[in-house]
């Protein structure tokens, strides 16, 4: 149960999963706040087609909203000279191209100079299922390491929402991974949670472990959880949507109060969610049983993720097994707690 005042909302294994699409709502918001803040650009990689609102938009202002073509270091440099102007910008691209070609541009254009452009990395690890060069396993290590900058990874398209909302008067560049096409909803409609950037939310109350989880990796602990239930076990669910400042705070009382921690991330395990947290209750001094779940230190194989996170052990039933032999080691799969 998730829970925000006196409203609560209850999940259900038998609920159908309800998909939405981050990369539909996201522009679309970004439009909807150019049209009220004259501050906000929008700028994209490719992504103009005809027909489109964003084009129809930026023919009638071309000077905050335009497409770069297929160069994204252009796109940050751009970005950042129209931040020096006084601009707010948005600059959309594939989460791949993003983080690693144009990453001299994001440390020095942008990061150096502590400037308030807003990237937004679609495609997010390893979703897009166009192999190892086209998936993103490496942006919450790269981005975490950059002075300035802030990392967020919002667990569902209406979140994704939320961080847009955030973001417009949040100080310094913010990088902001969304994935590819539609992705479970975390959050029922209609759900009233305050989201503030660096600040965890408690999806679900537990006392016999915590699985914590970003992006797409809330949803898979929040399903394990729900299993866990079944068979007597009590797992806290926290969405870290904010990567970088990590919450330490939620990470620490977590560790301290169930004893076993897992993290679950579509990311390499080496500097990505699981490494911030460890490295968290490894200062605190709290002695915790952890088990970091993603990519292991590999390119990953090719294919989608129905086949790449079972290989891997973070999809459902993986988080699932995972959390229950850190908490009853000698229980079968399955078994009653």
């Amino acid at each position: 149960m998730f829970e925000k005042g006196n409203a609560s909302f209850n999940f259900s294994m038998d609920d159908a999963v309800q998909m939405m699409n981050a990369r539909d709502l996201v522009p679309k918001k970004i439009l909807q706040l150019i049209e009220k803040d004259e501050r906000i650009a929008y700028l994209n990689s490719d992504a103009m087609p005809e027909g489109s609102n964003v084009r129809a938009v930026s023919e009638r202002l071309p000077d905050r909203v335009t497409d770069v073509g297929i160069a994204e270091m252009n796109l940050v440099g751009i970005s950042a000279g129209m931040a020096l102007a006084g601009k707010i910008p948005f600059a959309n691209a594939f989460g791949p191209f993003l983080s690693l070609r144009a990453v001299d541009q994001i440390h020095t254009d942008v990061a150096y100079q502590n400037l308030p452009v807003r990237l937004i990395a679609t495609h997010g690890g390893t979703t897009p299922g166009g192999g190892p060069t086209h998936y993103a396993i490496c942006d919450f290590a790269i981005m975490n390491s950059i002075p300035n900058m802030t990392v967020i990874a919002p667990s569902d398209a209406n979140q994704s929402v939320k961080v847009i909302e955030a973001s417009v008067d949040y100080p310094g560049p913010i990088f902001m991974r969304i994935a590819r096409g539609d992705e479970p909803q975390v959050y029922p409609d209609g759900a009233d949670y305050d989201f503030e950037i660096g600040k965890s939310i408690r999806v679900r109350e537990g006392v016999d472990a915590t699985i914590i989880g970003a992006g797409v990796g809330v949803w898979l602990g929040l399903q394990a959880s729900l299993r866990l239930e079944q068979e007597g076990f009590s797992v806290r669910v926290i969405d870290m949507h904010t990567i970088k400042p990590l919450d330490r705070e939620a990470v620490v009382a977590a560790a301290r109060e169930t004893g076993h921690i897992v993290t679950v991330e579509d990311h390499n395990i080496e500097g990505g969610l699981g490494t911030l947290v460890a490295a968290a209750i490894a200062e605190a001094g709290v002695a915790v049983k952890l088990k970091k779940l993603g990519v292991p230190d590999e390119f990953a194989l090719l294919g989608n993720p129905d086949s790449i996170y079972p290989e891997y052990g973070y999809d459902v039933e993986g988080v699932t097994n995972t959390t229950r032999a850190l908490i009853s080691p000698d229980a079968p799969a399955g078994a009653q707690g």
